[in-house]
């Protein structure tokens, strides 16, 4: 079984992977607080840890895969205090918390099915955890490291830090977050401002609440992650993913929840995605440069001069290491989905080959530097360049300028297209028949219907846009009485 070096975040260096079990692997990513619409910000750790699940699964790994949804806890700021962002959505929307939970959901789904994101092994919730948690706090109390003040508990990082390293994954430092933390209105139940909340009572009208040995109240945000993560892949698990922006507090508090509890740590490898960028800015809602994925897929944000397909978005996002900062701009789409389109061009190349006595190309090399490039903490770019530098050999084949044996173009086909679609995710946009094609059909009913409700809101401006920009792609819309119908041309 080829190894696997990754870049571990607890460490600070690339590790030869070794699984606990072999060939067993238990990964858990953290998955979305589902509020909101899904946006490139979720696209970026959904696609590479589908890209690790993938390539683990490739290598002969037998692999448990929990991504979680947050459904509960997660507060407007990461100091405890303000409203849980779900509660709020379905205040303003006037639903039932559930009602807004799985209607956001849903929609992440379908985006994750349009960019072929594999499902997880297992989608535990944390609504659905609040038993675990709670035992989970008895045990952090029992072991001295929580205190109780209102109904509401409170890890003690101070207490902790004196036995254990609170700052072990982030590198911060106690005195430099006593320094540097404010004291917020309303936080006089902490010892100290930055002690993060593992229950807290809920207020009279708030809406999710559940009964506790401490008051009828909710989970911290960080609890469900340390609950859900042992419950499903056992203490110590393999790997533990997700963005770099939850590296601290998020993770930071999960291993000190674990030791709290435990006296060990829970995670043997943790791996962290690298932020997003448009244009050379970060993303944010008042830089108004927040782009949702169904955004992306339309075209309809402002920033965007068309609409990029789920394959070119993904596609895009493995053109860069995990571990690097990717900018999003115009440009560098439609040079991605140029790229995209002759990498799948050359795949249908290679049908038209016709095998030689002898070969003048060596399929060796093609496998050879794949594995190298992906072995080396999952160095996507570098695996692409060389099936690029293969694009090139596939149409000199083509073309009848080199040759190839029988066995080599069986070989170099089974390959190619092993990375291409197994291990890099990616899917033939144009070939009809295919399990695209039923992406495809989904793809155009979803844009039919948002215009359908841009019409009913009497948004005609982007209801039209989007019937223009279905048209420059070849699709005919038909409207009827109660609906619609297309085709392409």
């Amino acid at each position: 079984m080829s190894q696997i070096a990754i870049y571990n975040t607890l460490t600070r260096k690339k590790e030869v992977f070794e699984p606990l079990n072999p060939p067993h692997v238990g990964l858990y990513v953290c998955g979305p607080t589902v509020y909101g619409d899904p946006h490139l910000g979720h696209a970026r750790p959904a696609i590479t840890f589908d890209l690790l699940f993938r390539y683990l699964k490739h290598l002969g790994y037998k692999v448990r895969y929990v991504r979680n949804i947050t459904d509960v806890g997660h507060l407007e700021n990461d100091a405890d205090e303000g409203e849980d962002k779900i509660a709020k959505k379905a205040r303003l929307e006037q639903l039932e918390p559930m009602e807004v939970v799985q209607y956001y959901t849903d929609r992440y789904h379908s985006a994750m099915k349009l960019l072929n994101v594999l499902p997880p092994s297992i989608e535990p919730r944390a609504s659905g955890h609040i038993i675990e948690q709670i035992e989970l706090v008895k045990k952090i109390i029992d072991n001295g490291f929580a205190y109780e003040r209102k109904g509401s508990i409170y890890f003690d990082v101070v207490k902790y830090n004196k036995k254990h390293n609170y700052g072990i994954l982030s590198g911060r430092n106690i005195d430099d977050l006593m320094a540097n933390t404010r004291q917020l209105d309303g936080q006089d139940e902490k010892q100290n401002p930055f002690d993060f909340a593992l229950w807290k009572k809920a207020s009279p009208q708030h809406i999710m609440r559940w009964p506790s040995p401490w008051s009828e109240g909710f989970p911290g945000w960080h609890l469900e992650c340390s609950a859900m993560s042992t419950k499903y892949l056992g203490e110590p698990f393999d790997i533990h993913g997700g963005g770099m922006d939850l590296l601290f507090p998020h993770h930071e508090c999960e291993i000190a929840q674990s030791v709290a509890a435990n006296g060990k740590q829970a995670v043997r490898y943790w791996m962290h995605n690298n932020m997003i960028t448009i244009n050379g800015q970060k993303m944010g809602k008042s830089l108004g440069n927040f782009i949702t994925l169904e955004e992306l897929f339309t075209g309809t944000h402002r920033l965007l001069e068309q609409a990029y397909s789920p394959m070119t978005i993904r596609f895009f996002m493995l053109q860069a290491q995990y571990r690097s900062t990717l900018d999003f701009s115009n440009e560098a789409l439609q040079a991605a989905d140029k790229g995209l389109a002759r990498l799948m061009a050359a795949n249908r190349q290679l049908d038209r080959i016709k095998p030689s006595a002898t070969s003048s190309v060596r399929v060796d090399l093609l496998k050879e530097k794949v594995y190298e490039a992906l072995n080396d903490d999952l160095n996507s770019p570098v695996a692409i360049a060389v099936l690029f530098d293969w694009v090139r050999q596939i149409n000199l084949l083509a073309e009848g300028k080199e040759t190839i044996s029988e066995s080599d173009l069986h070989e170099l086909k089974s390959f190619f297209r092993t990375v291409i679609f197994d291990i890099l995710g990616l899917v033939d946009e144009h070939t009809s028949g295919s399990k695209h094609a039923e992406l495809t059909a989904k793809l155009v009913e979803m844009l039919l219907s948002m215009r359908m409700e841009a019409k009913q809101r009497k948004d005609f401006a982007t209801s039209d846009r989007i019937r223009d920009e279905l048209a420059k792609l070849g699709v005919i819309v038909r409207d009827r009485k109660d609906g619609f119908d297309w085709e392409l041309e």
